[in-house]
């Protein structure tokens, strides 16, 4: 039977690299989003649904969908995240820490939630949550992103501990600077804020790994469809980077 495996955000970025990734591998694939032009551009093959991961109830009818077609879920890839705020602490309003930490963490965290049920009637499954190198250092500017990515380190490691008795494995992956229109947007405040170019911020993301490069979408798929094979069967409770190796977080250029 091929995996049936669930990607939020999966209709464009990283979540649509891992859902081609899925699909390429032969599994059924199931994406959320909330962007519906880019749901309805997505493969016919492919089940999509409109979902809000920060509404529980949005979340909660997702999974009643799935469990209705499908069965079972064998793959969550919480994947749903937004930037937030690029700006000092001190000018960050509780709106906008609130509707990160909503998005990422607490997304992630619905998400798991519903499916754990249904991983331990199968007893089998495996959670992924795609946190970010910002879970791993302090991220100037970025404290509410940086804030939720830890969070859901944390999330993860905790959910590997709970469902392991029950056959779930559960890990985190951790992008570095991912190629795309988001890290653009993030450059080109951070540019604004620290009175840089944006080639500047981009040379120094860069510079601030040993391999001093960017990652793709495609990278953060590959290492998604390995943790979730029998190749990684005995790999759970892990946080692992995709990102170049990051040795500076913060470089100055």
């Amino acid at each position: 039977m091929s995996q049936r495996v669930l990607i939020t955000a999966g209709a464009s970025g990283v979540g649509r690299a891992m859902a081609e990734a899925f699909a390429e591998a032969g599994a059924q694939v199931w994406v959320a989003d909330v962007d519906e032009a880019a749901l309805a551009a997505c493969p016919e093959a492919w089940q999509r649904s409109r979902v809000n991961v920060a509404d529980e109830g949005s979340v909660a009818s997702l999974f009643a969908e799935i469990a209705a077609e499908w069965g079972g879920l064998d793959v969550l890839c919480a994947n749903a995240g937004i930037a937030g705020p690029t700006a000092l602490v001190e000018d960050v309003s509780l709106d906008d820490w609130r509707a990160c930490l909503s998005v990422n963490l607490e997304g992630a965290f619905l998400c798991s939630k519903y499916a754990a049920p249904m991983m331990k009637a199968q007893k089998s499954g495996a959670i992924l949550i795609t946190s970010s190198t910002a879970g791993q250092y302090g991220y100037p500017n970025r404290a509410p992103y940086a804030a939720a990515k830890w969070g859901m380190v944390g999330l993860g490691k905790t959910l590997a501990m709970e469902l392991g008795p029950h056959g779930i494995r559960s890990n985190v992956i951790c992008p570095g600077s991912v190629e795309g229109p988001r890290i653009e947007g993030v450059m080109e405040r951070e540019a604004t804020a620290k009175g840089m170019t944006r080639d500047q911020v981009y040379a120094g993301y860069a510079s601030g790994t040993s391999m001093g490069s960017f990652v793709e979408g495609r990278d953060i798929a590959a290492m998604a469809v390995f943790l979730a094979s029998d190749g990684a069967r005995l790999v759970s409770g892990q946080v692992i980077a995709v990102d170049g190796h990051t040795v500076n977080p913060d470089p100055k250029v």
